[in-house]
């Protein structure tokens, strides 16, 4: 057991060091397929100097250099791509290792809490907790039945004083003078003003002596 504790940790430092090497393996032919670049293009400029300069020889020559870089590049390229697919697979490696670790750890937690825990004293605790909320129901219920003065109210006698009461709150509603709404701006000839029709004069003459029998 002491032997599987130890062996994770070295598992996993093992394997962050060799990402790490790899890291640093494909940063160095990064650099090196840079500097194989520049000398390419350095090549091709020179190539076509040589080319105004009428010298053939030496643009040949040139670009005899450039075709040597660019191979050199693409093996670089293709060292690049070896190297990406041995991370894949190593951080795959890695996080399949991890999964399974964490799939047994919790496994083996889950059997001791199955050890830990017995049928008959959950069944047990269940029927304690069902028992406690039937009786606190009952409590609720007792606590909620009206007691003393409030037992003797009669609901229907309620509901009737209710309705009573919304009646008449309607019809003062309706007793109340509506509100006018304002009227458009006329244009008089100067020094005459406009007569207030005669029915709504004697409309609001009613209404007055309404509101003065209410008020007896």
């Amino acid at each position: 057991m002491f032997t599987r504790l130890l062996g994770k940790p070295n598992r996993e430092a093992n394997a962050l060091a060799t990402l790490d090497k790899l890291n640093e393996t494909l940063e160095m032919l990064e650099k090196k397929e840079g500097v194989l670049q520049k000398k390419a293009s350095a090549e091709l400029d020179k190539a076509k100097e040589h080319t105004k300069a009428k010298n053939k020889r030496a643009a040949i020559q040139c670009l005899k250099k450039k075709k040597l870089y660019e191979e050199q590049i693409g093996q670089l390229a293709n060292f690049q791509l070896r190297v990406h697919d041995q991370m894949i697979l190593l951080e795959g490696a890695k996080a399949t290792t991890e999964t399974v670790d964490a799939l047994r750890s919790a496994a083996a937690a889950m059997k001791a809490m199955q050890k830990a825990t017995n049928i008959d004293d959950v069944d047990k605790t269940m029927d304690e907790i069902n028992e406690q909320t039937e009786n606190m129901k009952q409590i609720q219920e007792a606590l909620a039945t009206p007691i003393g003065a409030a037992a003797d109210f009669d609901e229907d006698e309620l509901e009737a004083e209710l309705e009573e009461l919304e009646g008449a709150e309607l019809e003062e509603q309706l007793l109340q003078p509506s509100t006018t709404a304002p009227t458009s701006s006329v244009h008089a000839p100067s020094g005459k003003l406009p007569n207030r029709p005669q029915k709504q004069t004697q409309e609001e003459d009613e209404l007055a002596a309404l509101r003065a029998e209410m008020a007896l």
